[in-house]
């Protein structure tokens, strides 16, 4: 069978490389072809878009950052700190609010400590943890990148054989093909100069006298 009846359409190791010329008239062909909308406008054989789905708060968010505006309030960060006694002769409701107040940040300055302990006791743990599941997952992914890698090169060499052996065979179809033209060209300017000679043969024999 020939090694030739699986047709590819790149044969680098045979070829040679292309001119700038020829890469520049190749892209003008493509773009004869493409649609002027192409590079935004997504092809007709791809599945449509996933539809998401913002809440009010992202959306008013998203429209911020698109607009250019600053951001504006976030959290308040005061309600965390001790606040002031409130005079003595301050109404019970002011009292009442300092009290609620101070009750959050007792709350949340208690929350803080206990956070803290619990970093500080566990923390070290859940680091080297987190890092040795990470460092496993990077062990998976080297081992991964070492397989695509080694079919990629046993995909190239395979490749590189099969155009090596073909090469002889790809040199001898183009060889046959130029004498081939070469023939027909030959033939043709055979079969011109013996229509000329036979245009002039008539000619000479409907001259009087001849």
């Amino acid at each position: 069978m020939s090694s030739l009846s699986q047709v590819s359409e790149s044969l680098p190791y045979i070829d040679p490389p292309i001119t700038d010329t020829e890469r520049a008239k190749a892209k003008t062909l493509i773009a004869q072809h493409l649609p002027s909308d192409y590079l935004t406008t997504p092809h007709p054989s791809l599945p449509p878009l996933a539809t998401v789905e913002f809440s009010n708060i992202a959306s008013q968010e998203i429209d911020r950052v698109g607009a250019g505006q600053p951001r504006q309030g976030g959290v308040d960060v005061s309600r965390y700190e001790a606040p002031n006694e409130p005079a003595s002769d301050s109404s019970e409701e002011v009292k009442r609010q300092a009290l609620r107040k101070a009750y959050v940040a007792s709350s949340f300055l208690s929350s803080r400590t206990t956070n803290l302990h619990l970093l500080e006791r566990f923390g070290k743990n859940a680091w080297l943890i987190s890092n040795s599941q990470a460092e496993d997952v990077l062990r998976q992914m080297e081992r991964e990148l070492v397989r695509v890698k080694a079919e990629t090169e046993h995909i190239n060499r395979a490749r590189k054989i099969a155009q090596e052996q073909a090469r002889g065979e790809l040199v001898g179809l183009e060889e046959n093909w130029k004498r081939g033209i070469g023939q027909i060209l030959e033939i043709q300017v055979a079969t011109d100069e013996l229509r000329q000679l036979i245009l002039e043969q008539r000619r000479n024999a409907a001259r009087p006298g001849s």
